[in-house]
């Protein structure tokens, strides 16, 4: 065993060097970065004409206080939101503004694809879209609306028309296919709140559809043009973490499956990152299972579903959204008014594993969906939507916000940095080694001493030593 007998200067230097450069931080708060684009205080439209407007208000088709913006999407230069039939009063409930026409934060919407598709041919027939919660647009350009069909979800609740897919041509804006749920996908208490499109194939694209009422999971395939619904302990609501406290308005919600979203693997297939909406656990599965429709259907796929772990305390997650290239996954927690990241390449899913992108209680309250364009920019919408259902909004107030920065800025200093990697295992490996143990376990009759001999000593001090400057050489070398 080799003993130390002295330190030379030099190396007393290098080593005093390494330590200190060793304590300093490598990892810091996050900025921040995002920047409001769009704000507003009530949702207007861009009517026909001021005329129509009018007659919209005096008929209560239009109630402005009643609209709020839902979900978000961002293809090319334009930016759609879903404005749900809460309540009365909503003329459109998908709208778009153009960004490079946009010259104010506060731009009215335009109807998409026309007012036409938001309008009763008569009393009997639903307007071609009722009222969708969250969209996808495919890199194929086209459209993907979940369309829930339900109207006065605060008031009168009616059911207009079933659970449908409505895919648009985003070239030209034609309705391309619309698709009704077969009835044994509509539960009891089914609703049908999110979706995600696995548009590796633009000839053979899945759609996924998460049933938060009625836990379950509906798989869409465009080529066989048929679903089938999954189901799972995991979609269930945690009865744990159903409490919910944001600026002040206290709520319990049992939400089940909601947030959804899907990183391509190498195999053809993705893995569909999942959780309810009331729980702290983050689980996966591979869409091997699920667009397998014998075998995602059956009981014997349970071990196929993984969990990863948990956000912690006030970690319930809304949406989530995964940036294809940096393979870091965004999500939406309404009850810390913040966004939050992790990167899926870390084998870690802890609170400290997560990074925050962005907290506020005045830009960022009740963050409602998350979307990263073709151009690597991350857009969040916050709508203050708790106030809305058991309060009222201020109309004096800014209540929607529409922020947005590159992913490159916005995850810049948090742990979902790429640039910042962690240390190689065995370096940590080695520190765990060298700690010293915390057992208190005597140690056997016959053993001189729980504590390392002074040769032992001598070997772990130069080791220790070995790491620091590995830990430095590394931290300085990334």
């Amino acid at each position: 065993m080799m003993e130390v007998r002295g330190t030379p200067v030099a190396l007393a230097f290098t080593v005093s060097c390494c330590m200190l450069l060793a304590l300093l931080p490598v990892h810091i708060d996050a900025n921040d970065n995002l920047r409001v684009a769009y704000q507003w205080k009530e949702i207007d439209f861009e009517f026909p004409s001021e005329t129509e407007r009018q007659e919209a208000i005096a008929s209560k088709s239009y109630i402005a206080e009643n609209v709020i913006p839902v979900g978000l999407e961002v293809y090319k230069k334009r930016l759609f939101l879903t404005l749900p039939r809460w309540k009365e009063g909503i003329p459109a409930s998908l709208a778009y503004i153009n960004i490079n026409e946009t010259t104010t934060q506060s731009p009215r919407l335009h109807p998409y694809p026309s007012w036409s598709a938001h309008r009763r041919t008569s009393e009997t027939e639903a307007p071609e879209i009722v009222s969708p919660f969250r969209i996808r647009a495919d890199r194929c350009g086209r459209l993907w609306v979940l369309d829930t069909g339900v109207e006065e979800l605060l008031g009168n609740t009616t059911v207009t028309s079933p659970t449908s897919l409505l895919v648009y041509d985003l070239h030209n804006d034609n309705l391309l296919r619309r698709y009704k749920f077969p009835a044994d996908h509509l539960k009891e208490n089914s609703f049908y709140a999110n979706i995600a499109v696995e548009d590796n194939d633009c000839d053979d694209t899945y759609a996924y559809a998460a049933d938060l009422g009625s836990p379950g999971l509906v798989v869409y395939s465009w080529k066989q043009q048929e679903s089938w619904r999954v189901k799972h302990h995991y979609f269930h609501p945690d009865p744990l973490a159903g409490n919910y406290n944001i600026t002040g308005i206290n709520f319990q919600w049992d939400d089940g499956l909601f947030g959804i979203a899907l990183k391509p693997q190498s195999d053809g297939y993705s893995t569909l990152y999942f959780h309810p909406l009331s729980s702290l656990n983050e689980f996966s599965v591979s869409t091997k299972v699920l667009r397998n429709q014998t075998y995602a259907t059956e009981s014997g796929n349970y071990h196929e579903f993984k969990i990863l772990g948990s956000r912690g305390p006030n970690g319930q997650a809304g949406v989530a959204f995964v940036d294809q290239k940096t393979g870091v996954i965004f999500y939406a927690l309404p009850n810390l008014n913040a966004i939050t990241c992790w990167k899926t390449s870390n084998r870690a899913y802890t609170i400290k594993s997560l990074g925050r992108v962005y907290m506020s209680t005045v830009d960022m309250v009740f963050p409602n969906d998350v979307k990263v364009d073709d151009e690597s920019n991350l857009w969040v919408l916050s709508d203050r939507l708790h106030q809305y259902m058991y309060e009222s909004l201020n109309r004096n107030d800014v209540n929607f916000r529409v922020l947005t920065a590159t992913v490159k800025d916005a995850i810049q200093n948090t742990a979902c940095d790429t640039n910042i990697k962690p240390l190689p295992d065995i370096i940590t490996n080695l520190g765990d080694i060298l700690r010293p143990s915390t057992s208190t376990i005597a140690p056997k009759a016959g053993s001189s001493s729980a504590w390392p001999s002074p040769s032992h000593t001598n070997a772990i001090v130069v080791l220790s030593m070995l790491i620091t400057m590995l830990r430095v050489s590394y931290c300085i070398r990334i």
